[in-house]
């Protein structure tokens, strides 16, 4: 379903063996799937009149098919303008960090 709703259709994203083939040890969700569930989490603390203005994630692991993505994050920094620097991590249930991010927020004023 990604795959499809964001138009990456890069065989590792749907095809076990495909992925199996180059090493993975199953299906793995895309960069635009890790990139929302980090902006949700922001939002869902936000509220929902905030909107992202900046992101920048790094991607050091992958998440897989039957893995559960974990999501903290904390303020670093809150500006008078109503913008809000964020750090958030996703990991995987094992603790493995698989994206560091640094996203900033506009609040709603």
């Amino acid at each position: 379903m990604n795959p499809g709703a964001t138009w990456d259709y890069f065989a590792a994203h749907y095809d076990p063996r495909y992925a199996e083939q180059h090493g993975h040890p199953t299906i793995f969700v895309n960069t635009m799937h890790i990139a929302g569930f980090i902006d949700r989490i922001a939002t869902d603390w936000a509220g929902p009149y905030s909107r992202v203005v900046r992101r920048k994630i790094t991607l050091l692991g992958s998440i897989y098919a039957g893995d559960s993505m974990v999501g903290r994050g904390c303020v670093v920094a809150k500006r008078h303008t109503g913008l809000i620097d964020l750090q958030i991590t996703v990991s995987n249930q094992r603790g493995e960090l698989c994206c560091p991010a640094e996203l900033t927020l506009e609040l709603s004023r």
